[in-house]
């Protein structure tokens, strides 16, 4: 057989043997990126401007505070980072970690304008967890003007910028990622519609010596008794118990005493820096602040506004925030619930001075006292935000600026440890914590928050 022929032949073998190798290998898996709409190079607005109507409607949202704000912030950005997956080249989807949650793949071969995307999952998803009707009455039909508002705004703008078929194709991939991510919400029996039932007549808190039952002046149910049993992102079942508390004790030389003769002394001290910090902070009252999680949105915000930002960082900052935040929540209340640790005021009224009251407020939130959850709160977010902007991330926080019906003025700070701290200590000075119950949230906030930035974001 002529050699030239046995060469050429073996030429042709070779060729398709790496032909047939390389050519799978060549397809697309995923969905066609231009460089340009790439979620690093396209700015954050279209989050930042969706996160800062969050806490707008947070703020007038019956039921919401505290648990059910921050499991919907959870599920609100786990579905507008999940929907701008293809366009995050350096960041994995979390969908398999949790099984039912089925996300189907973006279609390769088609080009999607991703901005358009978050949008049309951010308004699926906002419309779903603020329904009109659980909005304070004189604010619905404000609120849901805005969101409509915000959705077509956007809808608008980005549909000049791609064309038609690009825009009607993103949004219907942005409405199903939204879909997927709510119907699986839908499954967490103790989370989904958690808000219709905040005081459920299902519970009875125990009774005895130092155990928690309804404060004055409302003497309201509990709130969110069985919160802790909600689904978590990050931690598992023997992260959620807080450590003991001090054991309790009416001898007026234990630490128990001591505890809350520091709140009777520091509010009745009236001292103008505590008294701003307390109200800075007290994040309480429906109508009149945001919750204390969505207070965290809020500085996420300001911070990525600040860095002015690309969408993926926002995407990733505002999701690795909420599963913190919804993660101390249900560890918190569980520990709360678990513990039973009464009030200051209960206290003091019946060992101390029965007119005592706290400051501002005219009320205590109507659960247990241990652990807090403003501290909870504050450290898994402080946790979560140190590992994305850095240990010496200085900031101001101008959150309630402008506000005159209480000390709301900016307060600055050269790190997100010293904010979280601080906003732990406020419940002290506003007198509806204990010391104990700041320290254990702060310290137990914090791991929440690494267990977070442990989880798999990025490739």
């Amino acid at each position: 057989m002529n050699m030239k022929f046995l060469q050429s032949a073996g030429k042709f073998l070779l060729l398709s043997l790496l032909l047939a190798v390389l050519l799978p290998a060549c397809q697309p898996d995923e969905p066609i990126i231009k460089e340009e709409n790439l979620a690093a190079n396209e700015d954050a607005k279209v989050s930042i401007e969706w996160m800062k109507l969050y806490v707008d409607l947070d703020r007038y949202a019956k039921g919401y505070r505290p648990g059910p704000s921050p499991r919907a912030l959870a599920y609100v950005n786990l579905a507008a980072y999940e929907a701008a997956m293809y366009a995050m080249p350096q960041y994995k989807s979390l969908a398999s970690l949790y099984p039912g949650l089925d996300i189907r793949k973006a279609d390769a071969d088609l080009e999607y304008h991703y901005p358009t995307v978050v949008n049309a999952a951010y308004a699926t998803m906002m419309k779903h967890y603020f329904p009109g009707h659980i909005l304070v009455v004189d604010q619905q039909t404000e609120l849901q003007f805005r969101l409509l508002n915000l959705e077509n705004d956007f809808n608008n703008d980005f549909k000049a910028k791609v064309g038609g078929k690009i825009f009607e194709r993103s949004v219907q991939r942005g409405v199903e990622v939204a879909e997927a991510v709510w119907d699986w919400s839908m499954t967490d029996p103790y989370g989904d519609e958690a808000f219709l039932d905040p005081r459920p007549n299902t519970y009875t808190p125990p009774q005895g010596p130092g155990l928690w039952q309804p404060t004055a002046p409302d003497f309201g149910r509990a709130v969110f008794p069985y919160w802790g049993q909600v689904r978590t992102f990050a931690i598992h079942n023997e992260d959620k118990l807080a450590r003991p508390p001090i054991a309790f004790s009416e001898e007026s030389n234990s630490l128990f005493y001591n505890q809350a003769q520091e709140v009777f002394l520091t509010v009745n001290k009236n001292d103008f820096t505590d008294n701003w910090i307390a109200e800075f902070w007290s994040d309480d009252a429906l109508g009149v602040a945001l919750s204390p999680p969505s207070r965290w949105i809020s500085i996420a915000t300001q911070v990525l506004e600040k860095e002015n930002a690309s969408l993926e960082l926002a995407l990733y900052t505002y999701a690795k925030v909420s599963m913190a935040l919804n993660d101390a929540g249900v560890a918190c209340w569980y520990s709360k619930y678990y513990y039973n640790v009464e009030r200051p005021i209960s206290y003091i009224n019946r060992l101390i001075d029965p007119n005592w009251q706290v400051h501002y407020l005219g009320f205590t939130p109507s659960f247990p006292a241990y652990p807090s959850g403003h501290a909870t709160f504050g450290a898994a977010a402080a946790e979560v935000l140190t590992d994305i902007f850095g240990y010496n991330y200085a900031m101001t926080d101008r959150t309630h600026e402008g506000r005159t019906d209480f000390l709301g003025m900016p307060r600055s700070f050269s790190n997100f440890y010293e904010m979280a701290e601080e906003n732990a200590y406020s419940r002290i000075p506003l007198g509806v914590h204990y010391r104990m119950d700041a320290e254990e949230g702060v310290r137990m906030g914090y791991d929440i928050g690494r267990k977070v930035n442990g989880m798999p974001f990025k490739k």
